[in-house]
């Protein structure tokens, strides 16, 4: 069994990892080695209204893990870490009448956003996930990758995210040095994929990815697929766009590229440091400012000690 090793913002590499024996992968699944030493929180500040709060310090902070209390050893106001970035676009027949929007919307979003020292990945997904543009800092490329998609197939949405963020977003080491967000525009609904929703989660938790959905549901009404498309974004830390109108999309992806440049960023010493290989809840708080939204992944998996 071949061993692949990745150190993830929250984690640095040495135990391994079993992954579920129910994951049908095209080979047999790679174990994953990491160990916790100390866990990195990216996150966004909001008022009730939706506006940026970027002003606050460290002092202004609380953070809890499996709700004890911890120190945090490392704050910043993070808005210059190169950014690696996931564009992942439904091909799927059921989006046929929208997609041309989804590739205008996609293309000014990366004209938009990325920088130089940006990276970014464009997969398409249909009945399988596809790589159309590797992980380049070339805008040109990446646009007429977007642009170079067909519609027509099945969904194999949670597919995609797994191979988005195992075999790419975590190539980039270490991994603290690099924000990792996703951009998924589909209706949510999967009908194809080897992998389960709760994998896929997983997968996009192990490689500190915030995952940015936009619905491409436009019936007013609310679907399944809406739903697993909020749960991917809450759990992540990101956050979900339902335009009623294609034309709503530039929005959208503008209202993402906004986010992306108001974050903060903490680093803590879990106390006490378990490795046991399970998933640990995480709360970060805003000190007497019951006002305000903090908008976080929900935690991370420890390692596990060979025993």
């Amino acid at each position: 069994m071949k061993s692949v090793v990745f150190t993830a913002a929250s984690v640095v590499l040495l135990s391994t990892f079993a992954w579920s024996a129910g994951h049908q992968q095209s080979d047999e699944p790679a174990p994953i080695r990491a160990e916790v030493t100390r866990v990195n929180m990216l996150f966004t500040v909001t008022d009730k209204r939706g506006h940026f709060v970027t002003d606050l310090t460290k002092s202004d902070f609380q953070i809890f893990e499996n709700k004890k209390g911890q120190e945090i050893t490392e704050f910043t106001s993070e808005t210059d870490l190169p950014l690696r970035l996931a564009i992942l676009v439904d091909t799927s027949n059921s989006i046929r009448d929208r997609f041309h929007f989804q590739q205008e919307a996609a293309t000014n979003f990366v004209n938009s956003v990325m920088r130089k020292q940006d990276k970014a990945i464009v997969v398409s997904f249909d009945t399988a996930a596809e790589l159309v543009a590797d992980m380049t800092d070339d805008t040109n490329k990446l646009e007429n990758a977007i642009r170079s998609m067909r519609p027509g197939g099945g969904t194999a949405f949670f597919d995609a995210i797994y191979y988005a963020c195992k075999d790419k977003l975590m190539l980039d080491q270490p991994m603290y040095k690099y924000r990792r967000a996703m951009v998924i525009l589909s209706d949510g609904e999967d009908n194809e994929s080897h992998t389960s929703r709760e994998q896929a989660l997983e997968m996009a938790q192990r490689a500190d990815t915030v995952i940015y959905t936009i619905s491409t549901n436009i019936s007013h009404v609310e679907t399944e697929g809406d739903k697993i498309m909020r749960y991917f974004a809450e759990q992540t830390g990101g956050t979900s766009f339902f335009p009623f109108q294609a034309n709503d999309l530039n929005q959208s992806f503008e209202n993402i590229a906004n986010e992306l440049r108001h974050q903060y960023n903490l680093f803590y010493r879990p106390e006490p440091l378990k490795s046991d290989g399970l998933y640990h809840s995480v709360q970060i708080k805003v000190k007497d400012r019951r006002n305000l939204l903090v908008r976080a992944r929900h935690g991370y998996y420890a390692r596990r000690d060979n025993t």
